[in-house]
């Protein structure tokens, strides 16, 4: 990122929109739910719509939208025009209709945003201090399929946003391999799993948590799939962890940025023992170092502190380089190295 000089008067404003960050953050979320956005939206060609409409039309009293009106007025989300009528900027307009802006900021609000108080704790003491305020759980893996329903929904939302529109071309170049086993470590919902078991008949082994690993294997069994598609056990936090041989690929898609480094060694340590000399392992990941925009490489830098804050104190969104480093370490060459759509690489690996 290129260094810019900034004037002290710019400086302190920008500090300031950082001191009263959250506050700024709530007055959108209340905004989004209570739809005022869309009621603005609704009137543009009317040239928007005063404070006392908007109030009556919505049933919300002036004082409590006028409060939060004015912030969004100074932080550049509304914007009032000549006859005195709100108006979305553009910056309002995406904070409402943007899907990446939305899933981010429910993502935010759900999930995140009480645990992040706990963010200097979980620094100091390299344990998800944040968690608490969701369950008790040793990291927010354990209870994905025990979290309370909009809170799950916002989780996956931006888990499978960052990787549903990459699964098309994965598949392609997956395919070309022509498997016969494959492998699919973090399944997750079972999403990528069901995709390969409709698109051709490979058998596949979904291989995650035991609560993660039902709720996967009950999609499958909706999709009628699971005479094709079964289901190994297993925590990656516990010691001599192994796999089953035989697969012809091991798929890892936005998986290892779940570990820290010494724990992604001993993960792909054990990948590298279940495989012989055909076996491509490949991962598929968001690397910090790959991004073409700034504003991607800033939302992985944010999903860090998630990591650190709530999922597991010790993890984070990696750098390729980072990759790499423990890919050779753990006895791997890559063989590929794959863009994929506007995020993702995609590394695929043999055993040395």
């Amino acid at each position: 990122m290129q260094k810019t000089s900034i004037k002290a008067i710019d400086a302190i404003q920008e500090a300031h929109k950082i001191a009263f960050a959250p506050f700024v953050f709530q007055a959108v979320v209340s905004l989004r739910k209570l739809g005022v956005f869309d009621k603005i939206f609704e009137k543009r060609k009317q040239k928007g719509l005063p404070l006392e409409t908007l109030a009556k039309e919505l049933s919300i009293s002036e004082y409590g939208l006028g409060v939060l009106l004015e912030i969004a007025e100074s932080s550049e989300i509304v914007q009032k025009n000549d006859l005195g009528n709100y108006e979305l900027t553009t910056t309002g307009y995406f904070l409402n209709y943007n899907e990446t802006v939305n899933v981010n900021i429910n993502f935010t609000q759900d999930v995140c945003y009480k645990g992040l108080f706990h963010l200097n704790d979980a620094i100091k003491t390299g344990q998800p201090e944040g968690l608490k305020e969701l369950g008790q759980w040793k990291t927010i893996y354990e209870g994905l399929s025990q979290l309370p329903e909009n809170i799950q929904k916002s989780w996956f939302e931006f888990d499978h946003h960052y990787s549903d529109d990459i699964f098309e071309e994965a598949l392609k170049i997956v395919f070309k391999k022509k498997p016969k086993t494959l492998f699919d470590i973090g399944a997750n919902t079972g999403k990528f799993s069901i995709l390969c078991g409709k698109n051709s008949d490979i058998n596949i082994t979904m291989i995650d948590l035991p609560g993660q690993l039902n709720k996967a294997l009950s999609n499958v069994k909706k999709q009628g799939l699971e005479n094709q598609i079964k289901g190994y056990p297993i925590d990656w936090l516990e010691d001599n962890n192994s796999i089953p041989k035989g697969a012809d690929i091991i798929w890892l898609c936005q998986f290892l940025d779940c570990f820290s480094k010494e724990e992604i060694l001993s993960i792909l340590s054990t990948c590298v023992e279940a495989m012989d000399e055909n076996t491509e392992l490949i991962i598929t990941e968001t690397y910090t170092d790959r991004q073409r925009f700034d504003n991607a490489k800033f939302i992985l830098e944010a999903t860090s502190l998630y990591f650190t804050a709530l999922a597991n104190g010790n993890s984070k969104m990696y750098a390729a380089s980072d990759l790499i480093e423990l890919i050779d370490q753990a006895g791997m060459t890559i063989h590929e190295d794959i863009a994929l759509g506007e995020y993702h690489t995609m590394l695929v690996c043999k055993k040395k």
